[in-house]
């Protein structure tokens, strides 16, 4: 059966690999991401019944004006996917400015919260979806020089988890760990040891029926691909 879903961080990386792999095998897909041009391209190349719109999910306005746009055309979405994220530069904690910081946050941790802010109370009236909350390796253990990165996606376990005790019956969140995955970001930590993981590619034929599997039997997990 088709399903609806809305991804942020739609344009790069796993977002983009979730994206493709959903609207070619039926289901009607809703993206967002920072890049306007490449929203075009996605828009161009899927067109109808997709959508992809360029939006910061750190801006809340932005996401609300999205949200009722999606709500109004096309109804609750049976996943909402919160993969938009960002790295930090590789850093000792003392060395990163704040503005690196607070940008990191706003984008992992605040758009998250505006995600589901503006798209939750129209699936919880059906009492149906599962939110999907991207998490780390890093959001469950810890290293050096990621340090803001890791307290973004420790905050994204902690608010799932909190998440999963509010939500009305029939819905579920969980908080994926995609494992660790040949992407831009990882390469912006990790250069001389990324291209010995799957790349996006690969890894969403394991990712794709993984994820829509969830249900409400998932509520409050902890998940990694697998």
């Amino acid at each position: 059966m088709s399903k609806l879903i809305v991804i942020t961080g739609a344009t790069r990386g796993l977002g983009l690999a979730l994206a493709t792999n959903f609207a070619v095998s039926g289901h009607t897909v809703i993206g967002c991401g920072r890049n306007a041009d490449a929203i075009a391209v996605l828009n161009e190349k899927f067109g109808d019944p997709h959508l992809f719109q360029a939006i910061n999910v750190a801006n809340d306005k932005e996401v609300a004006q999205f949200a009722a746009h999606v709500l109004e055309s096309y109804g609750a979405p049976d996943f909402l996917i919160n993969n938009a994220a960002l790295m930090n530069q590789p850093k000792p904690l003392w060395e990163i400015p704040a503005a690196e910081f607070d940008s990191l946050m706003a984008v992992n941790v605040n758009g998250t919260a505006n995600l589901i802010r503006h798209f939750l109370p129209a699936m919880g009236a059906r009492h149906k979806g599962v939110i999907v909350n991207f998490s780390s390796g890093w959001g469950r253990s810890t290293d050096a020089n990621v340090a803001p990165y890791c307290a973004s996606k420790w905050a994204i376990e902690g608010l799932t988890q909190a998440l999963s005790q509010e939500l009305p019956p029939g819905l579920a969140t969980v908080a994926l760990n995609p494992g660790i995955i040949d992407t831009d970001m990882l390469r912006t930590c990790w250069p001389d040891g990324a291209a010995s993981f799957p790349n996006p590619a690969e890894w969403v034929k394991k990712a794709a029926p993984f994820i829509l599997k969830l249900g409400a039997k998932d509520n409050g997990k902890s998940l990694t691909v697998s």
